[in-house]
């Protein structure tokens, strides 16, 4: 357990890293400060406490199916997401890197873990995801929804133009026709910004 002593003496005032140990017994053996200052809402500690006091209940049944991994394959690191409490009634999101421990008789001893906060990052991709299916929204009504009255009105124009085949009327269908090509052409231009 020496490196990780070493790792833990090495974050243990990170302001981004938090680091745990959860012993076989399910509770915290270690918590880093930032952990504590994060995750302790009763401004005492969670040494001692059981390891789901922080976690969404949906989530404690990841740290189980991770943790088994974990002791089935010493010396390998295994990855979780896991949504932790706030302190204010919501959840952070927090991404892992654990690691079974054992004793020097090779009996387990806890997991390792190692984690940081990813809310702002899962917030930006979540709000990006959205954004992106809006703006395909948008190309679609620009090249489907828009463009068929438009081409409509461009017809008619044209229609109106030969039926009525008087010059000032030529003239009126011209005008109309060409303001709607460059309306054409702008949807076109949206329609293709959407689509990169």
């Amino acid at each position: 357990m020496n490196h990780f002593s070493q790792v833990n003496e090495f974050l243990k005032e990170s302001a981004f890293f938090y680091t745990i140990v959860i012993g076989i017994d399910s509770t915290y053996t270690y918590v880093s400060k930032n952990y504590d200052r994060n995750f302790e809402f009763t401004k005492g500690t969670l040494l001692g406490r059981h390891f789901s006091v922080t976690l969404h209940p949906e989530d404690i049944a990841i740290c189980a199916q991770v943790g088994g991994l974990c002791f089935s394959a010493p010396g390998q690191l295994f990855s979780a997401t896991l949504r932790k409490h706030d302190g204010q009634g919501g959840f952070v999101t927090t991404q892992w890197e654990m690691q079974a421990l054992f004793d020097e008789q090779g009996q387990p001893e806890g997991i390792f873990c190692i984690g940081y906060n990813i809310t702002e990052f899962v917030d930006t991709r979540s709000r990006l995801a959205s954004a992106n299916s809006q703006l395909s929204d948008i190309g679609f009504m620009q090249s489907h929804l828009v463009r068929k009255p438009l081409a409509n009105i461009i017809g008619l124009s044209q229609l109106i133009s030969e039926e009525l085949k008087s010059e000032k009327t030529t003239h009126l269908c011209d005008m109309l026709t060409q303001s709607a090509d460059e309306l054409d052409q702008i949807v076109r231009e949206i329609s293709d910004k959407a689509d990169e």
